[in-house]
C-alpha cells in the first residue's frame, strides 16, 4: 500500500516547458519525466502529490480519496482546510450547514473568492445563495474527483463574479473504466447514518461511460433533537474519442439542515453566556414552559427559539464538448442550467428583537399603548396561533443558465487562450410570517406555506441579472525553462429588481421603500502577468500578478447588496458614489520536490510563497446615514470605506519516512489591516478602524497530517491550529486560538471477487479528539463591545463500511 498522506502541497507553478509531473508519495525518487500537458494524478491514485508546469501562481490540490479520509460525505470545502492558509469552521463535522459557515482565505471571506464545479459559475456562497449553490449541494462528497484552491488569483477565465482573494475550483470524477459499484455505510454519533450507492458501466465501447450514485444521509443535531440530512442523486456521462470528448453531468439535491442559534458576547457576559444556544424542538411543551419562566426573562439576547432550518432542493445539469479542432486547435463549449428552491426558518417568541414593532405596522393594537404591552402581546400571541411563537421565512427560487466558451491554440512557443462566459439569472427573495398554531406545532421538516397561508408578507423581491465575461490569455515559452503568462479579462453585469411587495415604511431595516430600478457595473480591463522559472527538473519559481473584482451582490436579502437599500433615493445616491471591491494580488513563490538520503528521510517535497494584496473600495453598511439624512433619517446605506493592505507567507512541506510513513505540516502567516476610519452616525462618530487587523481572520495557522501504513491498515492524525481572532472591526474584543485533533484508521480487506466483491474497506473516523470547546464561526460586531460566536461541535465518531464490486 502507498504512503497515506494527502495530496496537498503542490500544484505550485512549475516548469515552462509544457511539463507538468507527478511523483508518487510512495516513492522516495525523483520526479518522473515530462507529462502531457494537462496530465495530473493517474486515475485512482489518491496517494499522489501533483505538480503542474502551467501555473503562474500559488495553486494547491487535494484529491478526493484524500477528502474523503478526512470523514465520509465531508464538504469539499471543509476538506481543504489542511491546506495552506484556508480557515474553514462551521458547528457541523461535515461542513454543511451553510448557516454558520466561516471561511477565510489570505484575509478574504467566503462571499470574496470564486467557486466552480467542473467549470460552472456556483455564485458567491452567500447564505439564502441567489446566485449559485454551495459546492456539497452541487455534487455528492464521494463523487468528487479533487478540489484545486489557487488561494491568491484564479485562472483568468473562472466563471465568478466574486473571486477577489483566488478560487476554489471543485472536479467531478469520471466514469470508471471498469464495470463495477460501491456501496459504503456511515454509522456514528448522534444516530448518524449515511448511505452512498455508486453503479458504474464501465466501457461501454467507443470511448463511451457513464455511472449513477444516489446518496441518503440523516444524522441528528449535536445539541438538541434535529434532523441533518437529507437525498442527493448525481449522473455523468463521457464519450471521448478522436474528435472530441462529450461530458454530461447531473446532480438532484434535497436537503434540510438545522441551523444553530449563535451566542451573543459583551464584555459583561463572557463569563456566564452559554455555550450553545439549542433549540427545544420537538419538546414542544417544553418550550411553552420555558416562554413563562425566569430563565428566558434572564437570557436577553441568548434566548432559545423553536427551531430555526434552512430546506434547499436543487436540480443542476450541464453539458460540455471539448472539440479537437486540429492537433493544435482546441474549442470547448459547457452549457448549464440550475433551479433552486429554498426556504430559511425560524421558529421563536414573538416578543424578541424588536418584533411586537413589526407586527404592530400590520397589526395595530389600540392607539397610544406600547407594542410591549401586556395586552397587546397577548393579543399578537392570539394572532399567531396562541403558542407565544411566531414562524419567519424568508422564501427563495434561482432559475439560472448560461455558457461558457474557450478556444485554445499552440502556436509555436505560444499557448493562445480565447473565452468567454455568460449566464442569465433570475432570483426572487419574500420574507413572509406564519402562524404557529398551539395546537399544531410546525416543525423544521415542512415548507410552512404548505401548511397555512403567511399572515404577513413583510416584502417581495425580484432581480434578474446578465453576467458577461470575457478572457484573452498568451502563455509564452520563451526558453524551455522560461514561461511569461499575460492577459486580460473584461466583466460586465446589468442587474435590474422589480419589487411585487413592498415593506410598509418603517418596518422592515427603517426603509421606506426597496429599490425599483437598474444597476449596471462594468470593468473592461482587469490584467494578469505572471511567469514561472524552472531552475532545475525538480526546484521552480514563480511570481504573478492581477487585478481582481468583485461585483456587487444582486439580492434583496443580504446586507450588502445595493437592492437591499431602503429607499429609492439611497439606492440612487450609491450608484452615482459606490465603486464595487477591487484587488492587486502579487505572489512570488518557490517549490522544491527531492529524494533524499538522510537517515529515515528519503524524500521532501515543499512550497513557500509570499504573497501581497491592496484591496480597495471595502464596502461596509452603515446605519444610520451621515451623508444624506435628509432623504431619509435612519436608513442604512452601503459604502465604501477605505482599503485594506495584506502581507502574508505560507509555507507547506512533506517529509516521507520510506514508504510508509509521511508528515506533513503548513504555516500560513497572515496580516491583513485596514488603511482608514470611517464615520457612522449624527452627528458622525469616528470608527477607529485603521490600522486594525481584519476580524475573523487569524494571523497564524498550523496543520499537520502524520500518516502511516503496513499492509492492508492506514493510519492518519490531522492536527489544526487556528491562532486568535479579533470579533470586532475596532479590534476591542477577541476570541483566543486552539488546537483540534482529528483521527481516522482504515482497513482494505481484498476479496478476490469472493461473492462478487473486489474489496471491503473499514475505517473509524473521530473528530476533535480532545473535545476541545472554543469559538467557531464569529459573526463580527459592527464596532465595539459585543459580537456573536458559534460553538466548536464536540467530539464524534463515525465508522464506515464500504464494498467495491
Amino acid at each position: 500500500m502507498k504512503t497515506g498522506l494527502i495530496s496537498l502541497i503542490a500544484l505550485a507553478t512549475g516548469i515552462a516547458s509544457a511539463a507538468p509531473v507527478a511523483a508518487h508519495a510512495a516513492d522516495a525518487a525523483p520526479a518522473p519525466a515530462a507529462a502531457p500537458a494537462d496530465a495530473a494524478a493517474p486515475e485512482g491514485d489518491g496517494e499522489s502529490i501533483v505538480v503542474t508546469g502551467r501555473r503562474t501562481r500559488s495553486v494547491v490540490e487535494m484529491d478526493g480519496i484524500q477528502i474523503q479520509k478526512q470523514l465520509p460525505g465531508i464538504n469539499p470545502l471543509k476538506a481543504i482546510q489542511t491546506l495552506p492558509g484556508v480557515t474553514f469552521l462551521t458547528a457541523d463535522p461535515w461542513g454543511n450547514n451553510e448557516q454558520n459557515i466561516s471561511l477565510f482565505i489570505h484575509g478574504f471571506n467566503a462571499q470574496q473568492l470564486g467557486y466552480t464545479l467542473d467549470g460552472i459559475p456556483l455564485g458567491d456562497q452567500t447564505y439564502g445563495n441567489y446566485n449559485g449553490l454551495s459546492p456539497q449541494r452541487a455534487i455528492i462528497s464521494e463523487n468528487v474527483g479533487r478540489v484545486t484552491l489557487a488561494s491568491g488569483a484564479g485562472d483568468l477565465g473562472t466563471a465568478s463574479t466574486s473571486n477577489l482573494g483566488g478560487t476554489i475550483d471543485t472536479f467531478s470524477s469520471d466514469p470508471k473504466h471498469e464495470m463495477g459499484g460501491t456501496i459504503a455505510q456511515t454509522f456514528g454519533s448522534y444516530n448518524t447514518y449515511r448511505t452512498f450507492v455508486r453503479i458504474d458501466s464501465g466501457d461501454l465501447g467507443a470511448g463511451s461511460a457513464f455511472y449513477l450514485s444516489g446518496v441518503r444521509q440523516d444524522s441528528r443535531a449535536w445539541d438538541f433533537n434535529g434532523h441533518q440530512g437529507g437525498y442527493q442523486a448525481n449522473g455523468k456521462f463521457v464519450h471521448d474519442d478522436a474528435t472530441g470528448k462529450l461530458t454530461i453531468y447531473a446532480a438532484y439535491s434535497d436537503k434540510t439542515e438545522p441551523n444553530e442559534d449563535a451566542t451573543v458576547i459583551t464584555p459583561a457576559n463572557r463569563a456566564t453566556a452559554p455555550y450553545a444556544r439549542p433549540f427545544f424542538y420537538p419538546d414542544f411543551a417544553g418550550m411553552q414552559t420555558y416562554l413563562t419562566s425566569g430563565a428566558y426573562k434572564a437570557a436577553g439576547s441568548n434566548y432559545r427559539n423553536y427551531y430555526s432550518d434552512a430546506q434547499r432542493t436543487d436540480y443542476l445539469a450541464y453539458a460540455k464538448y471539448d472539440w479537437h479542432v486540429s492537433d493544435r486547435i482546441t474549442w470547448s463549449n459547457q452549457a448549464y442550467a440550475h433551479h433552486d428552491d429554498g426556504v430559511g426558518v425560524v421558529a421563536g417568541p414573538i416578543d424578541v428583537a424588536g418584533l411586537p414593532g413589526l407586527f404592530s405596522f400590520y397589526y395595530p393594537g389600540v392607539a397610544g399603548s406600547s407594542p410591549t404591552s401586556a395586552a397587546n402581546l397577548a393579543r399578537l400571541s392570539t394572532i399567531f396561533g396562541g403558542s407565544g411563537l411566531a414562524t419567519r421565512t424568508t422564501e427563495y427560487q434561482i432559475d439560472r443558465g448560461g455558457i461558457l466558451s474557450t478556444l485554445s491554440a499552440h502556436l509555436g512557443n505560444h499557448e493562445i487562450e480565447l473565452g468567454g462566459w455568460y449566464e442569465r439569472q433570475s432570483s426572487s427573495a419574500f420574507r413572509r410570517w406564519y402562524a404557529l398554531d398551539v395546537n399544531n406545532p410546525s416543525s423544521p421538516y415542512t415548507r410552512p406555506y404548505d401548511q397555512a397561508a403567511p399572515l404577513i408578507t413583510q416584502y417581495g423581491s425580484r432581480i434578474t441579472v446578465d453576467e458577461i465575461q470575457t478572457h484573452i490569455q498568451d502563455t509564452w515559452h520563451i526558453l524551455p525553462s522560461v514561461t511569461v503568462l499575460a492577459g486580460f479579462k473584461s466583466t460586465f453585469q446589468k442587474a435590474r429588481q422589480e419589487v411585487p411587495v413592498q415593506p410598509i415604511p418603517g418596518s422592515f431595516s427603517n426603509s421606506t421603500a426597496l429599490p425599483v430600478g437598474r444597476i449596471n457595473t462594468d470593468k473592461a480591463f482587469l490584467p494578469e502577468i505572471g511567469a514561472t522559472w524552472a531552475v532545475t527538473e525538480h526546484d521552480q519559481f514563480f511570481v504573478n500578478a492581477q487585478q481582481n473584482i468583485r461585483q456587487f451582490p444582486t439580492s434583496a436579502a443580504t446586507g450588502l447588496s445595493p437592492f437591499a437599500l431602503g429607499s429609492q433615493p439611497v439606492f440612487e445616491d450609491f450608484k452615482a458614489n459606490v465603486k464595487p471591491e477591487t484587488s492587486w494580488t502579487y505572489e512570488i513563490g518557490a517549490r522544491a520536490q527531492h529524494a533524499l538520503s538522510l537517515g529515515p528521510i528519503t524524500a521532501f517535497e515543499g512550497q513557500i510563497s509570499y504573497y501581497h494584496v491592496d484591496f480597495s473600495n471595502r464596502l461596509l453598511a452603515l446605519s444610520p446615514t451621515t451623508v444624506i439624512t435628509s432623504i431619509i433619517s435612519g436608513a442604512a446605506i452601503v459604502q465604501n470605506v477605505g482599503d485594506v493592505k495584506t502581507n502574508g507567507v505560507d509555507f507547506a512541506a512533506t517529509l516521507h519516512f520510506g514508504s510508509h510513513v509521511s508528515i506533513y505540516n503548513a504555516v500560513s502567516y497572515n496580516d491583513s489591516k485596514y488603511q482608514q476610519n470611517y464615520s457612522v452616525g449624527v452627528p458622525a462618530v469616528v470608527v477607529p478602524t485603521a490600522g486594525k487587523q481584519v476580524p475573523g481572520s487569524p494571523k497564524w495557522l498550523n496543520k499537520t497530517v502524520v500518516s502511516a501504513n503496513y499492509g492492508m491498515f492506514d493510519v492518519q492524525f490531522t492536527g489544526d491550529y487556528l491562532g486568535r481572532r479579533f470579533a470586532t472591526y475596532t479590534n476591542d474584543l477577541s476570541v483566543p486560538g486552539y488546537f483540534t485533533l482529528a483521527g481516522r484508521i482504515g482497513v482494505a480487506v481484498p476479496l478476490n471477487g469472493a461473492m462478487f466483491a473486489k474489496t471491503l474497506n473499514l475505517s473509524l473516523n473521530v473528530t476533535n479528539i480532545t473535545d476541545q470547546k472554543g469559538a467557531s464561526t464569529l459573526s463580527i460586531g459592527a464596532a465595539s463591545g459585543t459580537f456573536n460566536e458559534f460553538p466548536v461541535a464536540p467530539r464524534q465518531v463515525f465508522g464506515t463500511i464500504s464494498v467495491n464490486f
